[in-house]
């Protein structure tokens, strides 16, 4: 099998994965990503909140944002999503790393429209916020006039997805870099949680918090 730059790591190759089901639980974990393409011959990237949605990635923008149109209309992208699990403390600075799981995925963009574009948004929503669409009314028409649904085909072949587990390797000094004391070496765990929510100033004391808000705080204390 011939080499691929674009699905391969030129280095430390034993931290990549082709299983399907890591990649699905990185994107089902994290709620952020950032699309890139080319735009007039120039860089051209951005955060956006997305959603897995079985073999797709769903985004959403405004039909106003000029750059989102170049994907829109079939412009080759890549988008990157990333998890820092944890800071790895070795006995010098070289050695030194993070823990983490990231994936880069690449193709092109289906706009959705219509009934689809709807059910998008939705299953957007829903991952974002589980159970939102529920609680709410739904969009308007011109809310969802206003608003481009964009899919990202999970394709073989069209991933790359690596990451970092565990502590450092033992030290390794000469004569010269032995420490005057021990070093203390090891991992610091991180992870992204949800605080209490903070109702906004205008809203009724007596709304009661609903179920959607209860499993984002559930989502992110796991």
């Amino acid at each position: 099998m011939s080499y691929d730059p674009l699905n391969s790591l030129t280095r430390k190759e034993g931290r990549a994965s082709a299983d399907r089901s890591t990649l699905d639980a990185l994107l089902d974990e994290v709620s952020v990503g950032v699309l890139s393409t080319v735009l007039d011959g120039m860089p051209w990237s951005v955060p956006m909140l997305f959603a897995r949605d079985g073999d797709n990635v769903i985004l959403h923008g405004s039909t106003g944002a000029g750059a989102l149109r170049q994907v829109t209309e079939g412009a080759p992208a890549a988008f990157t999503v990333y998890s820092l699990d944890g800071y790895v403390v070795a006995y010098n600075a070289f050695e030194s790393s993070a823990n983490y799981r990231s994936a880069v995925l690449r193709g092109t963009l289906v706009h959705l429209s219509g009934d689809s574009a709807v059910t998008g948004l939705e299953r957007l929503t829903d991952r974002l916020f589980p159970g939102r669409t529920g609680e709410v009314v739904p969009s308007t028409r011109k809310e969802l006039a206003a608003t481009v649904c964009l899919a990202l085909p999970i394709r073989e072949g069209s991933w790359l997805y690596r990451g970092r587990v565990g502590g450092s390797e033992p030290p390794e000094y000469d004569d010269a870099t032995v420490p005057a004391a021990p070093v203390w070496t090891g991992i610091v765990p991180l992870r992204l949680t949800a605080g209490e929510p903070q109702r906004d100033e205008w809203n009724h004391d007596d709304v009661p918090i609903p179920e959607s808000v209860r499993a984002i705080q559930r989502h992110y204390s796991r």
